[in-house]
């Protein structure tokens, strides 16, 4: 057993270091201290929305630089308390190694994962857009549900999120809803969840208790940046504005502040009400319409590339199944990951399917190449 933890231990310190190489943990420092000299300029405020995206992208690279150096700190202490525990014969304290040194190939194998995330996008923050597809009010409902699933997942990770636009269905549910998730590596990381997401359970809309199929759709957006030259021309886009609807507050239900804007030339409409200011919803519409059209001109070059390869596109194909009855399920149609659990996943315990699928879609576009 000593063998085979000192065996671990070292495949364990090949792993992290490889991870430590291809994050590039000297530019990582550098990067952070750059960000800092940024944040300490007694100015830096006075553009808000610069200086959250700088302090937010401060945080993540301290976390991500303290989770590192927390596993190398752990990982030597692993091999420390071995060396003693052979030396002394103490069983209790080796078995108390064979207990971190499990937790520590869990934490290192969801650190790998991170590596993998090196698309064009993948460091952006993301936009999510949930829709209700077949189903009538228990897509709506499902929509819903999916949208709090999300929510929660961030929640878990301490991952500000905002939500733009909420479309209320009549009965129950929504019919679409967009938010935010404003942290570095949050469409590389979301990405993988677009996609159709089935449900099947007891519909509790049904008054003769009859199981019920419905489907909700997933999309994941990168967000605009500077450097993305996405163009909207005020002669492409139409400008609507209406009084928001659904819960909110006063003034928020009470003055035309909702924005609705139509793309002309693709058809694509997006809206935003979440802002009690018509200035700020058609400014935060606008962000939502240029993401979309950044990922339809991504989904185009994906298209060219998979008709290349002489094959079809999987996005936006049915990706998950959560059934909750006759029995309880979740499981992913790429990867094969499940669970039992269906109640944890919908709270937010996402993190095994979406680590399964940032690994298949890597085996995927490797394959295809």
């Amino acid at each position: 057993m000593n063998v085979d933890l000192a065996t671990q231990i070292n495949d364990l310190d090949t792993t992290l270091s490889s991870i430590e190489t291809v994050l590039d943990l000297p530019k990582m420092r550098a990067a952070a201290e750059d960000l800092g000299e940024q944040v300490a300029v007694p100015d830096l405020w006075d553009d808000q929305e610069n200086a959250q995206r700088v302090t937010a992208r401060l945080s993540h690279l301290q976390g991500d630089l303290a989770r590192i150096d927390s596993l190398r700190s752990r990982l030597n202490d692993a091999r420390m308390m071995l060396e003693m525990s052979e030396e002394e014969g103490d069983a209790a304290a080796r078995e108390d190694v064979a207990v971190e040194v499990a937790t520590l190939q869990d934490q290192i194998a969801a650190l790998e994962v991170r590596t993998l995330l090196s698309g064009e996008y993948d460091e952006r923050e993301a936009l999510v857009t949930i829709r209700a597809e077949a189903g009538g009010v228990d897509a709506a409902d499902w929509a819903e549900m999916l949208m709090r699933m999300y929510l929660r997942w961030a929640e878990r990770h301490g991952y500000p999120t905002e939500v733009y636009d909420t479309s209320y269905a009549e009965e129950a549910g929504i019919k679409s809803g967009t938010f935010a998730v404003k942290v570095p590596y949050a469409y590389g990381t979301l990405s993988v969840e677009q996609g159709t997401h089935r449900l099947v359970r007891i519909s509790p809309f049904d008054n003769q208790n009859r199981r019920q199929t419905s489907f909700a759709g997933v999309e994941v957006m990168p967000v605009v940046d500077q450097s993305d030259h996405v163009d909207v021309p005020e002669t492409d886009i139409r400008i609507d504005v209406y009084r928001s609807s659904g819960p909110g507050g006063q003034s928020v239900n009470t003055t035309d502040s909702a924005v609705r804007i139509t793309h002309l030339p693709t058809g694509i409409v997006v809206s935003c009400q979440n802002e009690k200011s018509q200035i700020q919803n058609r400014a935060a519409a606008l962000r939502v319409l240029q993401a979309r059209l950044l990922l339809r001109r991504e989904q185009e070059q994906r298209a060219t590339m998979n008709a290349l390869r002489d094959e079809g596109s999987s996005w936006g194909n049915q990706m998950r199944s959560y059934v909750l009855h006759p029995y309880q399920m979740v499981k992913d149609l790429r990867t094969e990951v499940e669970t039992g659990n269906p109640a944890g996943v919908l709270d937010g315990d996402l993190d095994p399917f979406i680590e399964a699928g940032i690994r298949w879609r890597r085996q995927a576009d490797v394959a295809a190449l």
